[in-house]
């Protein structure tokens, strides 16, 4: 499987189960997408923003569902394989993205492993096994939170320093150069989120050494 990010706004995802697991799958989506969860009780979970719709689909009313709500992901997280299976087949046959909970391993063309991630803003990690062992990319997502902190704030910021090094005229590999700099800069990360210094400064102060030490 390859890494893909998928932008779902304006997209419609439908969850099958309102149990823990699918809770969870709710509120991942429900911070873009608009988020249909089917189940026949919700147990005392949080599910963001996601509309709530109190019904026990049996396998044969799936396609109902698909007709309704017209997907662009289907989320089976059912306790009843033959339901998982139904929505799985109907998303297959409809051509909607599908991703199963009861299934681990690997997957078929066309389905949807959602990773663990980590977000600062608008910069996100997403970490996966392809399935294997959630309980690793949760341990491995947990490691990489600390190491990004702070990481949407330099985003934002080396791409002010492009944009000022391209209208300065710049060569393209220098200015790599320089950017890559200030990424690996322990003192700039060191500014970031702290009222009382200028990461700014302190980036400009790195770029102009890069720019100078041209052998």
């Amino acid at each position: 499987m390859i890494p893909l990010y998928h932008d779902f706004t304006g997209e419609t995802v439908l969850v099958f189960g309102g149990g823990p697991v699918g809770a969870r799958k709710a509120r991942r989506f429900a911070r873009e997408a608009t988020v249909v969860v089917i189940s026949p009780a919700f147990p005392a979970e949080a599910y963001g923003d996601a509309e709530r719709v109190r019904a026990a689909p049996a396998a044969e009313g799936v396609p109902g569902w698909f007709e309704r709500v017209e997907p662009a992901l289907a989320i089976a997280a059912t306790d009843d394989p033959g339901v998982n299976e139904a929505i799985e087949s109907t998303a297959r046959t409809r051509g909607v993205l599908v991703n199963r909970t009861d299934r681990s391993g690997r997957r078929d063309a066309g389905s949807v492993v959602v990773p663990a991630t980590v977000r600062d803003e608008d910069v996100v990690v997403a970490v996966s096994t392809g399935g294997r062992s959630p309980a690793l990319a949760k341990e491995l997502r947990e490691r990489i939170e600390d190491e990004i902190d702070g990481a949407d704030e330099l985003a934002e910021l080396t791409a002010e320093i492009r944009t000022s090094l391209q209208e300065r005229g710049v060569d393209p590999a220098l200015r790599r150069r320089a950017v890559g700099e200030v990424v690996r800069s322990k003192a700039v990360w060191k500014d970031l989120g702290k009222g009382d210094s200028n990461p700014r400064q302190t980036a400009d102060a790195v770029v102009e050494a890069a720019l100078g030490d041209r052998t």
